[in-house]
């Protein structure tokens, strides 16, 4: 260890990683690039899920108020971005294709039975459908939210077993170079294997942010799920009211 061959006792955590072998810096590299991919992948999900959440809720509010299909086309025409309004455009869309469609077999149907054609409302595997379309348009919300998710999991999960590796590594040749020297005394193996333990100290501090980090915006994700869930069913319910399914 360099320590060892230098005779010098380190007085401090830096005066260990300063003075660390090549393998131990190497890993605490590792994870310093580690820490910081992390906190920027928390500070931008922070951000996006935030404002996604309050989008969304000044989105739900006004639609609860205007109660109306045409008022809440002009709201969704007006909001620049927002889950919600995708959601809405979304379900619309599919209601006029779904009655348009409906018509055009009513109207084929007229001459043989002669009677007009009915109103075209939606059959009830329609509006599954519908409620299949809009699950599907929020799944594609959610997964664009926690895109980068599974990076801050692997973080957490991978970082302590770097960090291992690095003492497990720094504790062996700690060991070769107190055999080469002959001397087995407190002084020869404190240095080597403290050095050793800063690489899992390092790996903690790396894991427990992103760990909480991920469980954390984990959690807030599933809530603005459940929103949009909400939302896709008062979008429907608001529909029926109106009768256009």
């Amino acid at each position: 260890m360099l320590l060892q061959v230098r005779g010098a006792i380190p007085s401090s955590p830096i005066d260990l990683v300063m003075s660390a072998t090549t393998v131990t810096q190497v890993v605490l590299i590792i994870l310093a690039v580690l820490s910081i991919l992390s906190w920027t992948i928390m500070f931008g999900v922070w951000l996006s899920v935030g404002r996604a959440i309050r989008n969304a809720d000044r989105f739900a509010h006004d639609f609860e108020i205007v109660g109306r299909l045409d008022e809440a086309a002009v709201l969704a025409k007006r909001a620049k971005s927002g889950a919600l309004p995708r959601l809405y455009t979304r379900a619309m869309k599919f209601v006029a294709d779904a009655r348009v469609a409906n018509q055009q077999v009513r109207e084929r149907m007229t001459p043989a039975t002669g009677e007009l054609p009915a109103a075209a409302t939606l059959s009830g595997s329609q509006i599954e459908t519908l409620h299949l379309v809009l699950d599907s348009e929020a799944s594609d919300e959610r997964d664009r939210l926690a895109r980068f998710l599974p990076w801050l999991a692997t973080i957490g999960s991978v970082s302590p077993l770097i960090g291992l590796l690095g003492t497990v590594l720094g504790v062996i040749e700690a060991f070769l170079g107190i055999a080469s020297k002959g001397s087995g005394n407190l002084s020869a193996v404190a240095p080597g294997v403290g050095e050793a333990l800063t690489a899992t100290a390092a790996a903690l501090f790396v894991a427990i942010p992103a760990t909480f980090g991920y469980n954390i915006f984990a959690s807030r994700v599933n809530r603005f799920d459940g929103k949009m869930e909400s939302f896709g069913t008062a979008v429907i319910a608001l529909l029926v009211r109106e009768g256009k399914i």
